[in-house]
């Protein structure tokens, strides 16, 4: 049973090692295919006694490579228009592992210190997103605030929702439906840079965007 399953574990590596000169959602559905081919012959080698271990590569790989959601080439070329759209800002556009496009808007292109109100940079990344998915109505927005952690609880919570709430106030504007999205603050929590500098602060102070395709 080992044998079979360090087998089909060393399969799955070279599938991942294959994935190099994919583009990034090609990237993705395969890295979700070796992944899951890897677990789901562990979990069918154990369940039967080595003769599953295919079986359970076999299943494990069609869930592994559809993943969370469904990545399709109306979020790849949003991708690509958000990417042109916040060029030269340090605004990061990427593909997640569940397959959602991300959007991280960082206090320089988003927020001033201590407050709620969209930077002009961030309205024309905005505009750029609403007109987006407008063109696109399956898809789902989550909006998430962060704050650095300055000024304590009390203060961040309610800022980092307000800084998500703006992004919805400002979606909504420009004609997109309330029910596609939702909006969390989660104040100083998941920093992405030590708080000790000015300059890790800035990165920490920031709103993530997260548009998905739900799988049907």
């Amino acid at each position: 049973m080992t044998k079979r399953v360090l087998t089909l574990s060393v399969m799955s590596s070279l599938v991942l090692a294959g994935c190099a000169d994919m583009n990034q959602s090609q990237r993705s559905t395969a890295e979700g295919a070796g992944i899951g081919a890897a677990a789901g012959a562990v979990i069918g080698a154990i369940a039967g006694g080595g003769k599953g271990a295919a079986i359970g590569a076999a299943a494990g790989a069609g869930t592994g490579a559809l993943g969370g959601y469904l990545w399709n080439e109306h979020l790849e070329k949003q991708k690509q228009q958000m990417q042109k759209a916040t060029e030269g800002t340090s605004v990061q556009v990427t593909q997640t592992a569940d397959n959602r496009l991300k959007i991280n808007v960082p206090s320089d292109a988003g927020f001033a210190s201590d407050s709620a109100q969209l930077s002009p940079k961030l309205r024309a990344a905005l505009n750029e997103l609403a007109t987006s998915l407008l063109q696109n109505p399956a898809e789902t927005v989550q909006i998430v605030g962060y704050t650095d952690s300055t000024g304590g609880d009390a203060i961040n919570y309610p800022l980092s929702q307000n800084r998500a709430q703006s992004v919805e106030s400002y979606l909504l504007s420009r004609g997109v439906q309330p029910q596609r999205v939702t909006t969390q603050g989660l104040g100083s929590q998941n920093p992405l840079a030590s708080n000790d500098t000015a300059q890790g602060r800035a990165l920490n102070r920031r709103v993530e965007i997260f548009v998905a395709y739900p799988k049907s």
